[in-house]
């Protein structure tokens, strides 16, 4: 197997939860190899490297093997090389470890948010636009 579809690939790779997502993501231009966007249908080689903008951070991958199938995760880490900057990393690790489910949480004992806690909820909320990062 020589080529295989961008969309199969990043799915099978588990890069995307379905290949619908990797679908949808291709059409609206967040998949690149090289500095192109492309499409579903566009065949990857390996030694290719695809940029997928995801959360509003951009990764990097290497193609090392092709699998049209969508195998373990084990499996999956082999069939490709993480190229990732290191600052795109780093500020990926540093959003993940704050945007953990606990920093909604209230302390235990102060009841239902007000309108006002409400408000400023959702004005930190919008600070963090993360589609435009």
């Amino acid at each position: 197997m020589n080529k295989v579809r961008i969309d199969k690939w990043l799915w099978s790779i588990r890069i995307f939860k379905s290949r619908t997502l990797a679908t949808d993501a291709c059409k609206g231009g967040k998949v690149k190899i090289g500095s192109v966007s492309v499409k579903p249908s566009q065949m990857i080689a390996i030694g290719d490297v695809v940029a997928v903008k995801k959360e509003g951070f951009t990764f990097e991958f290497r193609a090392i093997q092709l699998i049209e199938k969508r195998v373990g995760a084990p499996i999956a880490v082999t069939c490709y090389e993480d190229v990732t900057s290191p600052e795109e990393k780093t500020k990926y690790e540093a959003w993940f470890l704050n945007a953990t489910p606990s920093t909604e949480k209230r302390e235990r004992g102060s009841g239902r948010p007000t309108k006002k806690d409400r408000r400023e909820i959702d004005q930190v909320k919008e600070a963090y636009d993360w589609d435009e990062i």
